[in-house]
């Protein structure tokens, strides 16, 4: 049966990804390349599409060929068997990222790998044909695990004979393989009679220099790979940095240089950028192309880059005193769509589509949430909508701030005030030190504090400014945008009115009213002015505001929603906001299905925000590739969704003004939306995840609730929250998992699979 599924699932890949792109050769950019030849940087796919799949499967070639850049070169490190065969393998150990462990228990050995004792299951104590009974993994564990043990491992001849634009052997042990009695020369001289090379790397000096002559380097070009700087080279017995010192030398057996990024732009301690290295235009006045390795979309990158990998590759690819001739990635649609998409993109550059981007916090993933640096940071990123949460102080004080409770964006803890905390359950579980109990000179002497949502999987946002910044009131925050050409609105949040209202006398909404107004807002032709609640009733106080846009926030998953729920909305809301699942529900990180919420909201005349979008790889399905923009181009392109609201702004501004959306009947393959439940169906059936319960529908008993009560009905009760009485809840739906959706393409792929 893995035999069969061996033969079928490639064939699938093919089909599945035929079935979203239509792929178009474009390579256009803004500016002239600063490469060595002037042509655009060359995507190297390191074992194919190695992110996603089991580095050098047959899939992962198939799936890097079809959603990257035409030109695209595919990697393969060469290792040789027992009995001489050429596989492509990552390393010389096989029990990392195959099941050799399993099949061949007992037979691994201890050898020396450049002086270092090592042990493991090496390729040089196996023949081809056992290696057979041997399926690749995946060998980087943060990855998904469920396309193990389906694909063999792959001879060199297997890849070149998918005829890929480019092919790029990389041979990092010569010395090892001698030592074995196997001739990695011999080898690839002889393969380059039946193959076409098009680049051949190796750390080794002695290696390259061994076959210069033999080669037509015209055909082949012969790169030498630099390690860490403190390694030593064994052929000269020279470190690699002092190796990057002397590249007329290199020049005399080399045509370029494949560098760890770091080479270009090292980092500190804290890993944050230092300036960039002359390296790149030291190797080309030498005449040798600048070839770049270590890009990856699911590892920590540099704080700098706010964990947007787009970010990344305009810094190597696009950057302003330099391009480098090519990069080494797992993930090859990501520099694709960088160099073909956005690169020489200026901040002025128009709009290609209409969607809107809304601020969550301001640039919350970059500084603490609703600060001045946040709100100045998303002004500058190109968000067209700055968002205020509005929270209100003892003294009624409106003012900015994600949260109702001091504990989750302030160091109020630490404070004075720690005494203040009390148990409110309407507001929310456990202990709070509320807004309402500080006055508003208190509160702007706390200490902001950046929020971490995945902190867990040690990704921690931009530490250097975790505590920086200062909180703004609603009127300097409305002056702020106000002053700002470039915004388009603002949005108003409003939560826990009729708590405030009716237990702590502090009538939230019509202090909002009354800054509006002061502010100038209510002039129809200032900026637009959003409110936002989870309470139709918060919303109807606004309702006599005729340009002001009202937006329903549903505030849990859904799945549907019933025709009399949206026909209760369109009478007091314009808009309405929902999370991502409630567009793409998914199980295990892979996007099972697309409900129908977006378009019968929209079929209401309800314009439909999604939120919210994080750079951060670890909140993004498998089915976008660990990439921010991946995400955000399926949800607007697969979903026809109307707006984002993001907490890293720039990843959004930047995806609306990119080159390929001019002409959506040509869309590359990688600015194509992921087919929800595509890759689902190349999971084995014995590791697909468990079917989860569908999210609820939104019905009109979700959505109907009293009005807010009188600001005079109750007077407030002394301290807060001991008498407090439960507010009528925003929309009353539980919390659930994900529903499961079939589409025609699956159910194509599913019939196939029964072959």
């Amino acid at each position: 049966m893995c035999n069969l599924r061996s033969f079928f699932i490639p064939l699938l890949a093919v089909l599945l990804l035929q079935s979203l792109v239509v792929v178009v050769s474009a390579q256009g950019s803004a500016s002239t390349w600063k490469t060595l030849t002037g042509n655009p940087p060359l995507v190297i796919a390191r074992g194919g599409f190695s992110g996603l799949f089991p580095d050098s499967s047959s899939v992962a070639f198939q799936f890097a060929t079809l959603t990257s850049l035409p030109d695209v070169v595919l990697w393969c490190d060469v290792q040789l068997t027992k009995d001489g065969v050429g596989i492509c393998a990552p390393d010389l150990r096989l029990d990392n990222y195959t099941s050799i462990s399993q099949v061949m228990q007992n037979k691994d050995k201890l050898y020396l790998v450049n002086g270092i004792p090592t042990r493991g299951w090496f390729t040089v104590d196996f023949t081809f044909n056992e290696l057979s009974l041997v399926f690749l993994t995946q060998g980087i564990y943060s990855r998904s695990e469920k396309f193990d043990n389906i694909y063999p491992i792959q001879t060199v001849e297997d890849v070149a004979n998918l005829k890929p634009p480019g092919l790029w052997l990389n041979i990092q042990h010569d010395a090892f393989f001698t030592q074995h009695n196997l001739s990695m020369r011999n080898y690839v001289l002889s393969l380059s009679r039946r193959v076409v090379i098009n680049h051949l790397s190796s750390p080794e000096v002695g290696f390259l220099r061994s076959i210069v002559k033999r080669f037509n380097l015209n055909i082949t070009k012969l790169v030498f790979r630099f390690l860490e700087p403190n390694v030593i080279e064994p052929s000269t017995n020279e470190t690699y940095g002092s190796l990057s010192n002397n590249f007329t030398f290199i020049k005399t057996f080399a045509s370029g240089i494949l560098i760890p990024k770091s080479y270009i732009w090292p980092l500190d301690a804290s890993n944050y950028l230092q300036p960039h290295t002359s390296i790149v235009s030291d190797a080309h006045k030498a005449g040798l192309e600048v070839f770049v390795s270590d890009f990856y979309n699911d590892v920590p990158l540099s704080y700098n880059y706010s964990y947007d990998p787009v970010t990344e590759y305009l810094n190597f690819v696009d950057y302003v005193d330099f391009s480098v001739d090519g990069v080494l990635s797992d993930f090859p649609v990501t520099p694709s769509a960088t160099i073909d998409c956005f690169s020489g993109l200026g901040k002025n550059a128009a709009p290609q589509v209409n969607l809107s981007v809304i601020s969550k916090n301001g640039a919350s993933g970059d500084y603490p949430g609703c600060t001045d640096l946040a709100y100045q940071n998303a002004i500058l990123d190109g968000v067209d909508v700055i968002d205020c949460p509005v929270q209100i102080s003892k003294d009624g004080i409106p003012f900015c701030l994600g949260s109702i409770n001091l504990y989750d964006s302030t160091t109020v803890a630490q404070s004075s005030y720690s005494n203040r905390s009390q148990i409110i359950p309407q507001i929310k579980a456990g202990n709070g030190i509320f807004t309402f109990s500080l006055a508003w000179s208190e509160i702007q002497n706390l200490t902001p504090v950046i929020s971490n949502p995945y902190s867990k999987f040690e990704l921690i946002r931009n530490p250097k400014f975790r505590n920086s910044g200062k909180f703004l009131t609603l009127s300097d925050f409305l002056a702020l945008a106000k002053n700002t050409s470039s915004l388009s609105g603002v949005l108003i949040s409003i939560e826990n009115a009729a708590y405030l209202i009716e237990k702590e006398g502090l009538p939230i909404t019509d202090k909002v009213l009354d800054v509006l107004s002061k502010a100038g807002y209510d002039d129809p032709t200032s900026k637009k002015v959003m409110i936002e609640s989870t309470n139709s009733s918060v919303l109807m106080k606004f309702r006599d505001k005729n340009n002001y846009e009202l937006v329903y926030r549903i505030e849990e998953d859904i799945h549907d929603a019933q025709d009399a729920a949206l026909k209760d909305i369109k009478n007091f809301a314009n808009s309405v906001v929902i999370s991502r699942a409630s567009v793409f529900p998914e199980s295990s990180s892979f996007l099972i299905g697309v409900t129908n919420v977006v378009p019968k909201l929209q079929s209401h005349g309800l314009s439909v925000y999604v939120e919210t979008f994080s750079n951060e790889f670890v909140s993004q399905a498998w089915d976008f590739f660990s990439d921010s923009t991946v995400e955000i181009n399926s949800y607007f392109m697969g979903a026809n969704i109307n707006g984002v609201i993001t907490e890293f702004p720039l990843t959004s501004a930047r995806y609306k003004r990119n080159r390929c959306l001019g002409n959506n009947s040509s869309l590359p393959p990688y600015m194509s939306p992921a087919q929800p439940g595509g890759l689902m169906q190349l999971i084995p059936s014995g590791a697909m995840p468990p079917a989860e319960p569908p999210n609820p529908v939104l019905t009109a008993s979700d959505v109907e609730e009293g009005p807010l009560p009188s600001n005079t009905a109750i007077a407030p009760v002394p301290g807060g929250g001991a008498a407090a009485v439960p507010p009528g809840p925003p929309n009353g739906l539980p919390k659930i998992g994900a529903c499961i959706f079939l589409s025609n393409l699956a159910m194509l792929i599913t019939i196939l699979l029964l072959l």
